[in-house]
């Protein structure tokens, strides 16, 4: 039910009512996802919405403010950028009050709490709030776990502490998910550490499935169709001879980086295509990114509950990705992909975390996009499969013209340039110049090289966007750009390798306090 001016009006009288913020700011992002963050967790337990109210102050006067889309949909958007985890449920709107309009975001409970911003947990205490301590997580984690209803929540019943490599856990994971000020300070057992994250019920003294699907040492003992078998057929149907094969198996910290270097190195098959004597563009078969986040959601969006593997089966002409456990939730043949749901909430929460789902409700639409800027066309989604789903990714149409784009402009290179070098050498040896044209001839050549050389300087996507920024701030860490990228480290260690074999980029003194150098201006 809409929340209405008159109840608006109740609130803001109400000033030591804990479920209400006020603001008369209109965008500090940061108080409003820390204010929606607070009331999605309801550490006072009162089972109701709290409201942030946008154009009032904190002794409840109203100052009106120009309630404008833009700002609608800014505040709308708190919710899905991925800096709440796990996403609360709310709804913004525009409230006409007597002295003027306000805008009021009603944020419900969440049934999986502790939700954290930006890697804090946030609380109301009273009116105000602040962060959670030890015993507010605690209290929280307990409120979910009387909520479990996704099977990434429940416990793994025969499993211990003793089969997670906690190491990742705290090595790899927690740097990432919490602030280092506030790691500094947790002196916690690694297993409340877990279980705070959702990888750990104390109720029975044992990991979770996402504890496991993460930080497992042997997950199939536990989950048996937990991996990813990959084939590469030698022609167009599963009928045709095997040419490869691989099990991508063990934990998700894992495997994640192997998929996304394996489809980097393995799957784009990217390479230089000459347009001219002198040029070359870059063609790919599968974007990198792409192919990527198909591969991704499929890891995030299938059932575990299931004994069979994602199938990556890649034939001469298209990939299919093909996941246990059809469509979940909310989402259906009709409004698919306009409309999302998470068959598991934490298993979404922690690749958002390492940095392997970048923002959410709007993956398959950028996927769509890259594919038809490469030539791929529109992926196909079998969405009738009951028990999977399964997605169809053609290879792109620039990967068939580039054999004939290399025939033909290798005939015309050589038919030129011999028919010019001929012709030119004829002509100084009946004149006797052989020491002129030898000069001309290296002069011409060096000329030609060097400015094929330049021009061929090609660098992808990624390479580009690291350009970009290093332009900006030269001083840049891989941990900045990979934020900014919304990238692994991994994947920015090999991009920046590969441009410093280009001899685009080098690295001027040391690395805590050195700076990137831009050799090439003429990259492309």
């Amino acid at each position: 039910m809409a929340v209405t001016a008159e109840d608006i009006q109740k609130l803001l009288r109400d000033l030591e009512n804990d479920s209400v913020e006020r603001t008369i700011s209109t965008n500090n992002t940061d108080k409003f996802g820390q204010a929606i963050c607070a009331f999605a967790n309801d550490l006072p337990n009162n089972n109701r919405p709290g409201y942030l109210i946008i154009g009032a102050k904190d002794n409840g006067e109203v100052l009106p403010i120009q309630v404008t889309d833009e700002l609608l949909k800014n505040i709308a958007a708190i919710r899905t950028d991925g800096n709440i985890q796990p996403q609360p449920s709310m709804s913004v709107q525009k409230i006409t009050l007597p002295k003027g309009d306000v805008v009021v975001a009603e944020v419900y409970p969440s049934q999986f709490p502790p939700v954290r911003y930006k890697g804090r947990v946030w609380v109301r205490i009273g009116p105000r709030k602040g962060t959670a301590n030890e015993d507010d997580e605690r209290r929280l984690y307990e409120k979910r776990a009387a909520h479990i209803k996704t099977f990434d929540a429940m416990p793994c019943m025969g499993a211990t502490v003793n089969d997670l490599d906690t190491n990742v856990f705290k090595q790899q994971y927690l740097p990432k998910a919490i602030p280092a000020d506030v790691l500094n300070d947790d002196r916690r057992d690694v297993k409340i550490q877990l279980q705070s994250l959702g990888f750990f019920d104390t109720r029975y003294d044992c990991p979770t499935y996402a504890g496991i699907l993460f930080f497992g040492k042997n997950i199939e003992r536990f989950l048996p169709g937990a991996y990813i078998q990959y084939v590469r057929f030698g022609d167009k149907g599963r009928a045709s001879e095997i040419k490869s094969e691989y099990k991508f198996a063990g934990n998700l910290c894992k495997v994640l980086y192997q998929l996304d270097t394996f489809v980097d190195t393995a799957i784009t098959n990217r390479r230089p295509v000459p347009v001219s004597a002198l040029r070359e563009k870059t063609v790919m078969d599968y974007p990198h990114w792409a192919t990527r986040e198909l591969l991704m959601n499929a890891v995030c969006h299938r059932t575990y509950e299931s004994n069979g593997p994602i199938q990556f089966y890649q034939y001469d002409d298209r990939i299919e990705i093909m996941n246990p456990g059809g469509l979940y939730g909310k989402v259906n043949e009709k409004n698919f992909p306009l409309v999302n749901d998470y068959r598991n909430p934490i298993v979404a929460e922690t690749m958002k975390v390492l940095g392997f789902v970048n923002r959410f409700s709007r993956g398959i639409l950028r996927v769509e996009e890259e594919l038809k800027e490469n030539g791929n066309g529109k992926p196909e989604f079998c969405l009738n499969l009951d028990t999977a789903f399964m997605v169809i990714e053609h290879i792109s149409s620039s990967s068939n013209e580039s054999e004939g784009v290399n025939e033909s402009v290798n005939e015309g290179v050589n038919e030129s340039v011999n028919e010019g070098v001929n012709e030119s050498v004829n002509e100084g040896v009946n004149e006797g110049v052989n020491e002129s044209v030898n000069e001309s001839v290296n002069e011409s050549v060096n000329e030609g090289v060097n400015e094929g050389v330049n021009e061929s300087v090609k660098v992808s996507a990624n390479e580009s966007a690291i350009l970009s920024i290093l332009k900006s701030m030269p001083q840049s860490t891989y941990k900045q750009l990979a934020e900014s990228l919304g990238l692994s480290e991994s994947t920015i260690y090999r991009t920046i390798d590969r441009l410093k074999k280009k001899g685009v980029i080098k690295r001027q003194n040391s690395d805590k306090k050195g700076s990137w150098v831009i050799l090439a201006d003429n990259v492309k």
